[in-house]
């Protein structure tokens, strides 16, 4: 058996992404009308994009372009398409995208590797605390992909604590994956009706969707609550249905791990050049081996870092740093930049708040409103809005408006009827285009 490329030196990684990178773009000048179009439009010829580095060369794709192009990224005749997948939506109106046999195929292989990555094999029992419908990629992906590994899994579904830990005292597996915070329903829940989840069956809590570490790979507040109140391994992973591929973390926690074989990663700075490595910057994917919408440097918003140095795992594909934030939903609030994560990182961290959601809107000063509306698990005897004024300044410098409201209002706006995850930020701002 080939030794997996993630194991092998960093030069024959890159020796081996760009062979796939050729076979990429000759695909792509063959059977995409988007590309074929763009090749054409600035004169690139394919054969001379050898390195890495010449992908500097071409120009990005954008979300705009999924959403005013979308028929003409499909590189094949609808008749190979085995599965329609729509974006969540997070950046504007949604995407579709089109999955062959291949595609499914190399999804699984993708979540099989991540799943293995995070310390899962045959015999392992995964509950599954997100959704497999609604056009969802990443729940059909999880279920491949664990099936692809030979172990097991519960298809339970988002939300609703009570099912998950019936769930749980029934067939009693060992790891959960899901959004982080929805642990701490889970956590309360089980408080609350006397179960002894400290020493359930569960031992690892692979996390989607929200962030579980600092920068420099500390557990960030969510994380340290999570594992102050249950002491499991927290493995947190980062991915996107454009992307098709996702980055996991192993036992060592130090960053999510490329696939190299997958997906080709660039982290480019406010000029569009590449940065260092170890710098913040922008992600932007090459995606490999797709066959029914690859993408080419297709710009993701999301703003993280490249780590290069070998991990103590063994691995020696470069890993991803977690996520800062999206570069869209940057906030400037009264001098201080920051992202929704780190307001979110304290609001989970105090245990009056039940839910809550943030709105930035457009200031006549230039800066950025924001509006923090939150709701309380229970009155206080104290000034709540003062109070997480305070906790906010104590941690970011800055303190948004705070309004308290009903759990039950914030609750609506938390999880609407179509939504497929959780929402907690509403973008009102007129962005530049």
């Amino acid at each position: 058996m080939t030794q997996d490329i993630e194991f092998q030196s960093a030069e024959t990684i890159k020796a081996f992404q760009e062979q796939k990178l050729h076979t990429a773009l000759c695909y792509l000048k063959t059977c995409s009308p988007y590309y074929r179009r763009m090749f054409d439009s600035y004169r690139i010829n394919v054969d001379k994009i050898r390195h890495l580095e010449d992908l500097e060369k071409i120009p990005f794709t954008e979300k705009k372009d999924l959403q005013l192009f979308n028929d003409d990224f499909l590189c094949v005749p609808k008749s190979k398409v085995i599965d329609y997948i729509t974006t969540s939506g997070t950046l504007g109106d949604p995407v579709t995208f089109c999955c062959t046999e291949q595609d499914l195929q190399r999804l699984a292989y993708n979540e099989k590797k991540s799943f293995a990555c995070a310390g899962l094999h045959p015999g392992n029992i995964l509950q599954l605390m997100t959704t497999i419908d609604k056009r969802f990629m990443a729940g059909l992906a999880y279920f491949l992909g664990i099936r692809e590994l030979g172990a097991s899994i519960i298809r339970v579904g988002n939300g609703i604590p009570e099912l998950q830990w019936d769930t749980i005292e029934r067939i009693k597996p060992d790891s959960v994956m899901c959004v982080p915070s929805f642990i701490l329903r889970l956590i309360q829940w089980a408080e609350d009706h006397g179960i002894d989840y400290k020493h359930s069956s569960v031992k690892r809590i692979i996390g989607i969707g929200e962030g579980l570490r600092n920068q420099d790979f500390s557990l960030n507040l969510l994380g340290r609550k999570i594992k102050e109140k249950w002491d499991v391994d927290l493995y947190a992973t980062y991915s996107s249905t454009e992307m098709g591929a996702t980055f996991s973390e192993c036992q060592y926690g130090q960053g999510g791990h490329v696939h190299p074989e997958l997906i080709i990663v660039e982290i480019i700075g406010d000029d569009d050049m590449p940065v260092d490595d170890g710098q913040v910057g922008e992600v932007v994917v090459t995606t490999l081996g797709v066959e029914g919408m690859p993408l080419l440097r297709f710009r993701t918003g999301d703003v993280c870092a490249k780590v290069t140095a070998p991990c103590k795992c063994g691995r020696n594909s470069y890993r991803l740093t977690p996520l800062v934030g999206r570069k869209n939903n940057m906030i400037k609030l009264k001098g201080t930049t920051l992202y929704p994560p780190a307001i979110n990182d304290v609001l989970d961290n105090i245990d009056i708040v039940e839910n809550y959601v943030v709105t930035v809107q457009d200031s006549d000063s230039g800066t950025d409103d924001v509006i923090v509306k939150v709701g309380l698990k229970h009155p206080v005897d104290y000034d709540a809005v003062k109070a997480l004024k305070d906790r906010f300044r104590a941690h970011l410098r800055v303190a948004p408006r705070v309004e308290i409201a009903s759990p039950g209002e914030i609750q609506k706006i938390n999880f609407p009827a179509k939504s497929r995850k959780p929402v907690k930020f509403i973008d009102l701002r007129k962005h530049d285009e």
